[in-house]
């Protein structure tokens, strides 16, 4: 059983995020298993993933729930604790996104399987933020994102361009199809690049199974989508040389990336053990130290509440098609996903996390860069 102490502490927290144990309200906390308070005060964020997939605690809206939490900056009282500071030492410390750790978030995510992306994904099989303006569906969202992409880096048919963190093949199909460009993409994931090369057969696209630190040539344009959160901040300049060598002296450099608040050298411990395995969300300092007298800001572009948007829609295709995955999933992995999925969302609306897409040149645009929205 919980110490008095315990549960006293994390009502009075709840309390301030208008959070009600039993309460009638779907962000309300309904507790399964009492020793959840001594665990969410000892473990953190941690603590409270891992309950919540052994159902220790549920809620009706677990975003909702989790978008309180943070919107109260609950979690600033976790990171006051010292066993946070033990956790994060070893990140600081250490490169855990080296060569020999690179492929591990293949592993452990990407490789999960690719029945799980298809039901979830759009039909292009997009795996970051949908641009919302002006659409009202998953689908809309990611052709007018990847549309997005395409125009900020003014393709025209004929320019090779490098796609570093391909996915499946989504933008290199679709710059392929839509503008003639010719792609090389590259991945760390043997499932992506099997399916990528499959869905992209036909198209001048070239998918390679390769870390960004083994690739040559020159390139007309490069772009980086939902990649750069797995780099790692010890390897964030390392990574922007090779892009710097790798583009042409009058090509451009989009970067699309979670981006977070301040400056950190570790991720959310939960998502690190379950979700994403070493992987860090970079900030503008870090970004700004990265391409230090590499790169000529052109612009910034900041939509991160679009992210909130994708990963609910993400959600409701996953539970809808649940019955069919079921089988080979099981019950834990649905509570991960929907624990993953949803808090996402609930930093995204927060405020937390943010999204950012950058455009960078080696030398400066002649006559300045004409921004796209």
């Amino acid at each position: 059983m919980p110490s008095r102490g315990s549960k006293g502490i994390v009502t009075e927290l709840l309390a301030h995020a208008g959070i009600v144990i039993a309460g009638k309200n779907p962000w309300d906390l309904k507790v399964n298993d009492e020793r959840v308070f001594e665990r969410v005060l000892k473990q953190g964020p941690l603590g409270l993933g891992e309950a919540y997939m052994e159902r220790w605690w549920d809620v009706e809206c677990v975003d909702e729930f989790l978008y309180r939490i943070q919107r109260a900056r609950l979690r600033q009282y976790a990171r006051r604790n010292w066993r946070f500071y033990l956790f994060a030492l070893p990140h600081i410390l250490f490169n855990f996104q080296g060569r020999s750790k690179a492929k591990e978030v293949a592993l452990v995510h990407y490789d999960k399987g690719n029945d799980l992306f298809r039901a979830m994904l759009d039909d292009r099989m997009v795996y970051s933020c949908g641009y919302w303006k002006d659409v009202s569906t998953l689908q809309e969202a990611q052709e007018a994102k990847l549309d997005l992409v395409c125009r900020k880096l003014s393709l025209e048919p004929g320019m090779k361009v490098l796609d570093i963190g391909c996915g499946f093949g989504s933008f290199a199909r679709f710059a392929a199809e839509k503008y003639g460009v010719t792609i090389v993409g590259v991945t760390n994931s043997e499932q992506q690049a099997t399916l990528a090369r499959k869905l992209c057969e036909g198209l001048s696209i070239e998918i390679r199974l390769q870390d960004y630190r083994e690739i040559s040539g020159t390139y007309d344009h490069i772009v980086s989508i939902a990649m750069f959160e797995a780099v790692g901040h010890k390897n964030f300049r390392t990574f922007m040389k090779i892009v710097h060598d790798l583009l042409n002296d009058h090509g451009l450099f989009l970067l699309h990336t979670i981006g977070g608040n301040f400056t950190r050298f570790s991720g959310d411990a939960w998502t690190e053990r379950y979700i994403f395995p070493n992987g860090m969300i970079p900030s503008i300092e870090q970004i700004g130290t990265a391409i230090e007298k590499l790169f000529v800001m052109e612009d910034w572009h900041s939509f991160g509440t679009d992210y909130d948007k994708t990963l609910m829609a993400w959600f409701r295709n996953f539970d809808a098609a649940w019955q069919d995955l079921e089988g080979k999933y099981g019950e834990r992995f649905y509570r991960m996903w929907t624990y993953y999925l949803l808090s996402f969302a609930s930093s995204f609306r927060a405020r937390e996390l943010l999204l950012w897409q950058i455009v960078l040149s080696k030398n400066g645009v002649p006559g300045g860069y004409t921004s796209v929205r």
